[in-house]
């Protein structure tokens, strides 16, 4: 095959680069489903780095529902929302999450990062500025980037930041509105957002906001995420969701307003522009929010195990960081250092993978333990055991 001899040194250049700084990232397929112990290359391995929270991935329920959906509607919608892709079960669904995030209204999408793509550059534009926290998340990034609107990075989770960058955006007069955007929960550290002073700002200096819950629903708020969790879910303009982690399938959300979700659903491109959301995950997406409605023995069970774990990375003497949430990251540091780690765990039977630049900032490599509703205490033992033995052998611990 002949192509451009430019675009072949560059890949190889620039792809031998990233190796050689522990940069590059190798996909490991799972044979079989994505539950707390998994498959890769024929190896039974103990599962700590899949989002699936609560298990629902591979909960019956979930499964029965979505081929249910599927022999009825057929495999696909057929069609954008906006032409005939909208089946009866989408409504459902969204009348489903308006419910379950305590608003008046919500429109679905096809993934979480969609989501941040479609409703961010929706309602703000070259003539508006957007304040954003330096650790969210990279889809939050490129959301803003397309809106156009001048980006201002506050220090993380620094509220006197925020105060001086918002006071400073309203009274130059330069911009027509101001957004506050922030994770609900950062995905690399575990931490929560402060929202009430969030909010307390916000409301001083009246400016749009907007939470990306991917990592709280499902988790905190009795399974209604971190808006929730703070008793704001009547003060909070944006409320971004993700139905593939704790909801164990795929898509995303924003739930607010009825004329905000109006809004999104003649001026949001990716809703505009791109088939609907299959009939099987969307019925499987409504039996794992009903049973999020009806019980919180998921999220209670997921608490109890990312506590455990949590504990006894720390009793080991491994570096966790601030987590406040289930998420728990063993900080390593050095690049090349963190993969070797990821890469020992994986020889002695723990799937853990090593988070690096640019997921996070240089110099903070981690492996990011996610311990799931479904892991025993048996597994989380092993994996500890294991981690003991790789942390000392490394000279870790």
């Amino acid at each position: 095959m002949v192509g451009s001899k430019v675009l072949e040194t560059y890949l190889k250049e620039n792809l031998q680069d990233l190796k050689s700084r522990g940069l590059y990232n190798v996909i490991d397929p799972v044979e079989g489903p994505n539950g707390p112990v998994i498959n890769i290359a024929g190896r039974e391995l103990i599962n700590l780095s899949s989002n699936n929270y609560l298990g629902l991935a591979t909960h019956p329920r979930l499964i029965d529902a979505c081929i249910e959906a599927t022999k009825k509607y057929g495999a696909g919608a057929g069609a954008v929302r906006t032409i005939n892709g909208t089946l009866d079960i989408h409504v459902k669904l969204e009348e489903k999450l308006a419910q379950f995030k305590h608003t008046e209204a919500a429109i679905a999408y096809q993934s979480g990062f969609n989501c941040n793509m479609a409703a961010i550059s929706a309602v703000m534009d070259k003539n508006d500025a957007i304040l954003s926290d330096e650790l969210n998340h990279a889809s939050i990034i490129d959301g803003c980037r397309l809106s156009k609107a001048k980006i201002i990075r506050y220090n993380h989770s620094d509220m006197d930041d925020l105060r001086a960058k918002a006071k400073e955006a309203k009274e130059s007069g330069l911009y027509k509105k101001i957004m506050v955007i922030t994770d609900g929960v950062f995905s690399m550290d575990g931490d929560i957002a402060k929202l009430p002073d969030i909010l307390e700002i916000a409301e001083e200096f009246d400016l749009i906001t907007y939470v990306d819950d991917a990592h709280g629903s499902g988790v905190l708020g009795n399974g209604a995420g971190t808006v929730k969790h703070f008793g704001l879910s009547d003060r909070v303009d944006f409320q971004i969701g993700t139905l593939s982690k704790a909801i164990g399938v795929v898509g995303g959300y924003v739930a607010g307003k009825k004329d905000l979700i109006d809004w999104l659903k003649v001026r949001s491109r990716p809703f505009l522009f791109s088939t609907a959301v299959t009939p099987g995950a969307v019925a499987a997406c409504i039996e794992a929010i009903d049973m999020l409605m009806n019980s919180s023995e998921l999220i209670n069970q997921l608490w109890e195990n990312g506590n455990y774990l949590k504990k006894g990375l720390k009793n080991l003497g491994f570096d966790i960081g601030e987590s406040e949430t289930p998420i728990t990251p063993c900080i390593i540091g050095d690049e090349v250092s963190t993969q070797e780690f990821s890469k020992k765990l994986y020889e002695a039977g723990v799937y853990a993978k090593a988070i690096v630049f640019p997921t996070v900032p240089r110099g903070t490599g981690r492996v990011r333990n996610m311990p799931t509703a479904a892991h025993t205490k048996e597994m989380l033992d092993k994996a500890l055991d294991i981690y003991e033995k790789v942390g000392k052998e490394m000279g870790i611990i």
